[in-house]
């Protein structure tokens, strides 16, 4: 049973094209997975599910209802923890939290019941009555989650809920995580981190530029690759020409899967395949061709490699490229000074 439904959602701000016809369906009771680097579209689509943003066209049905049309309804079984984390300094983190139960008209009773179980279960009883300004950056987003988890909602909705956490805060935000999939809560969880995504998710979707490029169980989408993922380097390349002729012979050997060029300047590339015997048919083909081996690697798939499979790059790479063009932007906008 579907409880989210994302149609076609397009959105742009100015010249930038955020989201194009992205699609997804969530079912109920599962921890859904959107991957993909900073700058892809992850954002903008959870927020235009929790009716914070509006699209440019597009429909949002969550729960059958048309979410768009009806936000105040769905608002109130949502729970949003958005990337950056506001908290207000001055408060305690149980005021804070009494402050939230407040607006979501909770009754005291109940509010202060949930606030206590939600205490004891994110480890936040030593610190938890000390000013909030004081609070390091795990603690901070421990409590921010707590205040998503107030009411009850239906579907948890969290924007990169463990970036920059240390190890303990990461280690008690998966278990929770995983403690709420067995009680029944949906979880929608978007992050860049691919050890993140692979460990928690029952299903997922990789997001580049706006559109979903994969979707499935995170197995389902590292076997269609193959079992085995192979990772070799070779002389080095004297030209481009070169680098995509090696790609050629090794795609043509019989049991190969799509290869892909991982680093010109590495002079690596990846490959997928079932069968184990194959490897020696790509080392028969590259010797004869006079291209000498210097490193050859086995592993099983990830989802870095079906990411790169599907976009040439890898998600490290495409965030660089992110930052790379943000910081061109805003070189142009002070040279125009």
């Amino acid at each position: 049973m579907l409880l989210v439904e994302l149609r076609e959602l397009n959105k742009s701000y100015g010249p930038v094209k955020a989201l194009s016809n992205l699609t997804l369906e969530i079912p109920k009771g599962s921890l859904f997975g959107l991957l993909g680097p900073n700058g892809s579209g992850k954002s903008t689509t959870l927020r235009i599910l929790c009716t914070l943003l509006a699209p440019d066209s597009g429909e949002v049905i969550f729960a059958g209802q048309n979410a768009l049309k009806n936000s105040r309804e769905v608002r109130s079984k949502l729970g949003y923890v958005a990337q950056e984390v506001a908290i207000d300094k001055i408060l305690t983190g149980r005021e804070l939290l009494q402050f939230h139960g407040d607006l979501y008209h909770l009754r005291r009773e109940y509010r202060d019941d949930r606030i206590k179980k939600l205490i004891e279960c994110l480890g936040m009883s030593k610190w938890i009555d000390r000013r909030s300004g004081s609070y390091s950056g795990g603690m901070r987003r421990r409590l921010d989650l707590a205040t998503g988890l107030l009411h009850e909602p239906q579907l948890l909705v969290l924007d990169e809920p463990t970036v920059g956490l240390d190890i303990e805060s990461r280690s008690i935000i998966w278990s929770l995580l995983k403690e709420l999939r067995s009680q029944g809560t949906t979880i929608l969880l978007s992050s860049h981190y691919l050890e993140e995504i692979d460990e928690l998710s029952d299903q997922m979707a990789i997001v580049d530029v706006g559109k979903v490029i994969a979707k499935g169980t995170p197995e389902q989408l590292k076997n269609k690759l193959g079992n085995i993922r192979v990772t070799l380097k070779v002389q080095e390349f004297s030209n481009l020409g070169e680098g995509e002729r090696v790609r050629q012979l090794i795609n043509h050997v019989d049991g190969v899967n799509d290869v892909v060029i991982n680093n010109f300047q590495g002079f690596s590339l990846n490959f997928f395949l079932d069968d184990p015997a194959v490897i020696r048919l790509v080392r028969d083909k590259l010797e004869s061709e006079g291209f000498e081996i210097f490193t050859l690697s086995e592993s099983r798939p990830s989802l870095d490699d079906v990411y790169l499979q599907a976009t040439g790059k890898t998600i490290m790479d495409a965030e660089l490229e992110v930052v790379s063009t943000r910081d061109l932007k805003k070189e142009a906008k002070q040279s125009m000074r």
